[in-house]
């Protein structure tokens, strides 16, 4: 894919991420037509440690989930650095044609999961045979349970860092950027994700007498609005925070007003500061709206993954890294962080490093036209992966010097 002139120290980097697509394809196509949920992937652990056999790593599995962590010494002693692949798929019916799409009903690998998994891989085999190139330990990090199960949470917990990172760094491929180029961004690069579930309580009556009753109907919908005015006017303008109301039930029939009422939504911010705010005054503009019905309201959240933050010098390093190894036409700065979350953050909370984006438009749609992450549509341009594998090792080699 690539036309420019790497960095001197990375050269034949990219060449041997590309002579390695192949067992880097033949191994994302066989985790994607058997796509798993959640922090049990049987089968998906057991591809990671087919595709790792042979090579000089001390391979270890986790305990409550089906982790898989791989340790690949230096031929000199020096730090560890963490490099993160996610392995689970989404509850989605596949209808992308591919000739190996999903065969479990209702899973789908939406987000490239499948990809990040082959990509570790190929750069744990593309490190291996430059062990002599490397002053400390790589860390490889196969994690289950990325969609919303803390499976990093639980690596972590296990004693993943125990040992000492110095740097962490995760890619993650996305379909709506130029296949094969690399984005980050210095701090903030994902948001916080929390749930929120509100119960309004009323007094249920006769749909044709509502003087009788207390609806929770309205007072219901007027939350909705109420939640996004306090956006406007409690949240600075320049700490983007986004509420979303994702459900609202009430009710059974047409002629009945019923006793209660729910919502339920997501809350995104991109610092802890606003979170903290945006819980405190949701529960105030729920608390307030509901006495102004006459009726009362109770709301629980649920905190959910914490915001993303790369390292200052890290998440700059990336792009430039990504420029060095595989030339400029292949890396660009991250204007704007995304509103999604990664349970990356958990690792980033206690290890300088960097989470990037790897493009993966593929070839002949336009990148507006592109079905997105978590599309039951969504494709991926394979032939990124080379640039992914190579960004991986030239992160390692580049710590580990």
């Amino acid at each position: 894919m690539s036309t420019n002139t790497p960095d001197p120290r990375f050269v034949g980097l990219l060449e041997g991420a590309r002579s390695m697509q192949p067992r880097t394809v033949a191994l994302r196509r066989q985790i994607h037509r058997h796509p798993e949920q959640g922090l049990q992937l049987p089968h998906t652990q057991a591809a990671i440690l087919h595709a790792l056999e042979g090579l000089p790593l001390k391979v270890t599995k986790g305990e409550s989930t089906t982790s898989v962590v791989a340790v690949l010494e230096g031929e000199r002693p020096g730090p560890t650095v963490l490099l993160r692949g996610d392995m689970d798929g989404l509850p989605l019916q596949e209808d992308t044609g591919l000739s190996y799409a999903s065969e479990v009903d209702g899973n789908m690998h939406a987000c490239g999961h499948d990809t990040h998994v082959a990509m570790l891989a190929s750069s744990a085999r593309l490190l291996s045979d430059r062990r002599d190139a490397l002053r400390g330990k790589v860390l490889f990090m196969f994690q289950p349970g990325e969609e919303g199960y803390h499976g990093a949470r639980y690596m972590i917990e296990e004693g993943l860092l125990d040992d000492g990172v110095e740097k962490a760094f995760a890619l993650h491929i996305t379909s709506t950027t130029k296949s094969g180029v690399v984005t980050s961004r210095p701090g903030a690069i994902m948001a916080s994700a929390d749930a929120f579930h509100i119960h309004v309580k009323g007094r249920g009556g006769h749909g044709a007498m509502p003087h009788n009753a207390l609806d929770p109907v309205p007072a219901a919908a007027a939350m909705v609005g109420a939640v996004q005015t306090m956006l406007g006017r409690r949240v600075n303008v320049h700490q983007p925070a986004v509420v979303t109301v994702a459900q609202i039930k009430a009710g059974t029939t047409t002629n009945i007003i019923p006793e209660v009422a729910t919502l339920d939504g997501t809350i995104r911010t991109l610092s802890e500061a606003t979170r903290k705010l945006v819980h405190k005054e949701l529960k105030q503009v729920v608390k307030h709206t509901a006495a102004a019905y006459g009726c009362h309201a109770e709301v629980s959240i649920v905190p959910g993954y914490p915001v993303t933050v790369n390292d200052d010098v890290v998440g700059q390093h990336v792009v430039d890294l990504a420029a060095k190894a595989m030339g400029p036409t292949w890396s660009e700065p991250m204007q704007d962080p995304l509103m999604g979350a990664e349970d990356f953050s958990y690792v980033l909370q206690r290890v300088p490093g960097a989470l990037a984006f790897l493009g993966a438009c593929p070839r002949g749609i336009d990148l507006e036209e592109a079905a997105p992450n978590h599309s039951n549509r969504v494709l991926f341009d394979e032939a990124a992966m080379e640039h992914g594998v190579a960004t991986y090792a030239a992160f390692a080699l580049d710590a580990l010097r």
